[in-house]
């Protein structure tokens, strides 16, 4: 182990040091929080305080000092990767010339607001400071509904550089440049070569991976310069990036799969250049969205973009007339050209016209873009009046149906497409040239980002990826069977024989329950839960009978839920060819129910039987606060038949005029409701209620004898198709609008 490193000299060699060094630096391990506190007590410029490897657990790092810039002070590992920070810790630095480097933040979260913040008061900022080559790893609260942030910059000429910033599972955004003060503002801070790792959905607002600025200082300059950093599946909210400030630049940066757009939110003089977005058709990924004065937007390489709306691939807004800082200022004199867009679905202008949003772009310039696609051959949406954009030079291919109204502007070409020898979706040279474009190669690689000793290729354990384990009948069998299962694994029951549980099963990690076809297992439970996801836990099962016999005289039971808990990890749940019965002892016996807190990439039921149920099938309801947070981003039923259901088969519930989040989304396919939705307790009166659902289609289906189906529509233009259903001796459809698509509907 290291001791304390000082120089030591013979006396007279100590009065030369002396003169000619006046400031002796020093290095220094240090193995606890007291000796660290002890340490930064007399730091001088040049010296270094070293963290001893291990594990660091419920400290709160504090370093205010003032280096020098050919001496800087120094924060670091022992050993890049090998000291752990967990617990409730977190870390803050102030004055001038600080680096801190190779740390590891890790499965704790902060006691505070800010996990690290360049500030240590707000009178005391850092300035000409670094942190670089550092990790912060699921450090998130496990409330997923608080609100923190992961990093927090402050002071001016900093940099962040290098670190790896994955996991992020609550509120708040991963990193913010703050401009609170003037001491904060016209930064000049560089962000680049980081790694902003997979981020899940976060189903409300505040989900941002980056944001600099406010609303509140939306008039403020920030001149901060992003640059070289690999945004990697980042899914939290509709805006990956927020520019909430002026003069900032975004040059070089690569999005990749990810949900949502670069979003000149609030600002004038915004630079985005050169960064490539990088969709591959996955769902709601976008581009770049302009807001407010002076934006401009070039060289951009924009690719398999599916986003709706707000989240096109290019998108020019609507503001307001006289806007307050916090909502929608007119775009003026902004710039979109020599971009490239492939096989991307929707290019909006004036997108957000409403009552209020009325003042279209004025000033504004659409030139030499480059726009190709065999997806969606009508891409462009003209929201409004968009007399004040000019179109010039735009190239689309010959299929691609352009708007009478700038079609002048356009050129038709042939698509000439192909990958070239980056793995990149490439026009021909020529067309390239046309625009202006260069070469097309990623500005960055993803393995020249983030802390150099922390892997990137992290992915999600997937249903039946471990063992299979068979479960012998039997009382609580499958309950041990859980207890000692690990992720991924299946557990095998035995066809036609009986299950008991008599205690909550929980579920802590990825798991399959199933049987193999024929004849299907009984499972029953003498608590008011069959199943119950936990924090980390997600449920897949098949070919089983899940039947009510044994339940108490409970009102509300369920055969699986949620933690009673916040969950900060999205679970899944994955239900196929089950049978459910006798869900009757009491008033409300559902078969799901998500508890606030909780959140579900997708929900599936495929060809299962569900009768006798005095309570609904899918409660998806509990998020009420009006704030567009809801609770399943992906909700599918296909082939299924209920039958007696006295609630709804599903009720879906995202209220409020939010415009951050994508969902809820749901498909409604091939099903037949026989007797639902009618029980004398049953507030709704709805077979099924989807109220706020973003993406909707019902189609292929019957009812018969049955309450109607209600819809309310809300904000976000939502998408909603109802096809090809009968209606038996059911109500007609309930809606608060009529802005949906309904086509062949048969009422008997």
């Amino acid at each position: 182990m290291l001791k304390n490193i000082k120089f030591r000299f013979y006396p007279i060699a100590l009065i030369f040091a002396l003169v000619v060094f006046p400031q002796l630096s020093y290095a220094q391990l240090v193995n606890n929080i007291q000796q660290y506190n002890q340490a930064v007590s007399s730091l001088k410029p040049g010296d270094q305080i070293i963290l001893a490897n291990g594990i660091w657990k419920d400290v709160e790092f504090v370093l205010d000092a003032k280096g020098t810039k050919q001496q800087p002070i120094q924060l670091k590992a022992q050993t890049p990767g090998k000291v752990i920070i967990t617990g409730q810790s977190n870390l803050s630095l102030s004055g001038e010339h600080l680096i801190i480097s190779g740390l590891v933040f890790k499965d704790g979260y902060t006691p505070t607001g800010e996990v690290i913040s360049f500030k240590t008061s707000d009178e005391k900022l850092a300035n000409h400071s670094r942190v670089t080559n550092i990790v912060i790893d699921n450090f998130s609260h496990p409330q997923r509904n608080l609100a923190d942030l992961w990093v927090a910059m402050y002071g001016k000429h900093n940099q962040f550089d290098h670190n790896t910033l994955i996991n992020k599972r609550n509120r708040g955004v991963t990193l913010a440049v703050r401009l609170n003060s003037k001491a904060s503002e016209n930064n000049h801070h560089i962000i680049e070569y980081n790694y902003f790792g997979p981020r899940q959905i976060l189903g409300a607002n505040g989900g941002e991976t980056l944001r600099i600025g406010t609303s509140h200082f939306a008039t403020a300059n920030s001149n901060t310069l992003v640059r070289y950093n690999f945004f990697d599946r980042v899914n939290g909210e509709h805006e990956i990036i927020s520019n909430k400030s002026g003069r900032n630049e975004y040059r070089g940066n690569v999005i990749f799969e990810s949900q949502g757009t670069l979003t000149m939110r609030h600002g004038m003089h915004t630079l985005v250049e050169n960064n490539y977005i990088i969709g591959n058709r996955k769902p709601n990924t976008g581009g770049i969205r302009i807001i407010n004065e002076y934006q401009t937007v070039k060289n951009n390489y924009l690719s398999g973009l599916t986003g709706h709306r707000f989240r096109g691939a290019l998108v020019i807004m609507n503001g307001v007339p006289n806007s307050s800082p916090n909502r929608y200022n007119q775009a003026v004199e902004a710039v979109m050209q020599n971009n490239i867009v492939l096989d991307s679905d929707y290019i909006n202008f004036g997108a957000g016209s409403d009552a209020e949003r009325t003042a279209t772009p004025i000033d504004s310039l659409f030139k030499n873009n480059l726009i190709l696609s065999q997806y969606n051959l009508t891409p462009f949406t003209l929201y409004d009046d968009v007399s004040g954009i000019h179109f010039t030079g735009n190239l689309v291919n010959n299929e691609m149906m352009v708007p009478e109204k700038i079609s002048s502007g356009f050129k038709k070409v042939g698509y000439k497409v192909s990958k070239n020898q980056y793995g990149l979706n490439a026009p021909i040279d020529a067309l390239t040239d046309k625009v202006g474009f260069g070469e097309i190669k990623l500005p960055v690689e993803k393995n020249a980002t983030g802390a150099n000793f922390y892997l990137k290729e992290l992915s999600p354990i997937q249903f039946q990826s471990g063992q299979k384990i068979t479960v012998p009948a039997g009382t609580n069998t499958l309950l041990t069977a859980l207890e000692n299962s690990q992720p991924g694994d299946v557990l095998v029951l035995q066809n036609g024989a009986e299950y008991l549980l008599t205690k909550l099963a929980k579920i802590h990690h990825p798991i399959t329950i199933m049987a193999n076809k024929g004849y299907k297992p009984v499972i029953r439970s003498q608590k008011p839960s069959f199943l119950v996801i936990e924090n980390g836990g997600a449920l897949e099962v098949e070919n089983l009978w899940f039947d009510g016999a044994q339940s108490p005289d409970y009102k509300g039971n369920n055969v699986i839920r949620t933690s009673a808990n916040s969950m900060n990890i999205n679970y899944s749940l994955s239900v196929k060819n089950i049978k459910v019965t006798n869900l009757d002892v009491n008033g409300y016996f559902d078969f799901f129910k998500a508890t606030t807190g909780t959140f579900a990439d997708f929900i599936e039921i495929f060809d299962s039987e569900m009768t006798n149920i005095s309570g609904s099938v899918l409660i998806l309801n509990k998020e009420t606060d009006d704030l567009g947070v809801y609770s399943v981003e992906n909700l599918t039923l296909t082939g299924n038949k209920f039958t007696d259901i006295k609630g709804e088969i599903a009720t879906v519930y995202r209220g409020g005029q939010d415009e951050s989040t994508f969902g809820p989304m749901v498909k409604v396919k091939h099903n037949r409701f026989i007797n639902v939705g009618k029980g004398s307790t049953h507030r709704s009166q709805a077979s099924l209620y989807f109220h706020g659902v973003q993406q909707l289609e019902i189609s292929d289906s019957v009812w018969h004898n049955s309450a109607p189906l209600s819809l309310y529509l809300t904000n976000g233009e939502p998408i909603t198709l109802i096809k090809n259903v009968v209606m038996k001796n059911t109500g007609e459809i309930q809606a608060n609008s009529q802005a949906y698509q309904a086509e062949n509907i048969t009422y008997q």
